[in-house]
């Protein structure tokens, strides 16, 4: 393979390795292109590529890209699966679960957040919970919790209402606060009132009118 042709597969290789969000490498030893070929499609299912790489050309691309941990792994045939999605989970169970009918596929190990998995801890993300999973989980704890919510209020609200019937019970209406309403005087009402103030007001006049008179000088009898 000329130099040029390498120095284009290892910076495709280095912009694959960054574009996505885990590696999984595998040893495909023993296994035949119609199996690779369906290994390669139910990984596409859950949004993973498969790729037979050399390893020296993966361990170039790798270091270019920052990584020196996979160089351990990088040992025997290789075939490297590309997590672009975001369920590692489930691509480790669909290797496992390929392992498990092809015993001739090992996973070796793989490199995620930032820091290498050997071939146990590899191993051990397929026995983990897939995201869909997880995700119902929490679907079905958040709709319990907004369950006993509503229990909640309504044995609150019947709580109340039970004391309100309770308090109506042991108070008769009798005794309930009666509001007191002033009533306007009638007509009346309202011209005895006023009469009073109309004959202190003549008594008044009257008086007056004596002072007056009792003031003026008597008119002389005599001649003059």
């Amino acid at each position: 393979m000329p130099n040029a042709t390498k120095v284009e597969r290892v910076a495709a290789l280095k912009e694959q390795i960054e574009g996505a969000n885990a590696l999984l490498l595998t040893e495909y030893r023993g296994l035949t292109v119609s199996e690779i070929t369906e290994l390669r499609r139910s990984l596409r299912e859950v949004d993973a590529s498969l790729a037979v790489i050399k390893n020296t050309l993966m361990m170039r691309a790798a270091n270019d890209a920052g990584i020196s941990e996979l160089d351990e792994l990088l040992a025997g045939p290789s075939a490297v699966a590309f997590v672009t999605g975001d369920d590692v989970v489930a691509v480790a169970k669909k290797l496992k679960d390929a392992a498990k009918l092809h015993p001739a596929l090992v996973i070796k190990g793989g490199y995620m957040d930032g820091s290498a998995l050997d071939a146990a801890g590899a191993n051990a993300l397929a026995d983990l919970e897939s995201r869909e999973v997880m995700l119902s989980k929490i679907a079905g704890l958040l709709k319990s919790e907004m369950s006993r919510a509503a229990a909640a209020f309504v044995a609150a609200q019947s709580q109340f209402l039970g004391l309100l019937e309770a308090y109506k019970e042991k108070v008769p209406a009798g005794d309930a606060p009666v509001a007191v309403v002033e009533e306007a005087p009638s007509e009346e009402t309202a011209a005895a009132e006023e009469e009073p103030v109309a004959e202190v007001a003549a008594e008044t006049e009257t008086e007056t009118e004596t002072e007056a008179a009792a003031e003026q000088p008597a008119e002389s009898t005599e001649e003059e």
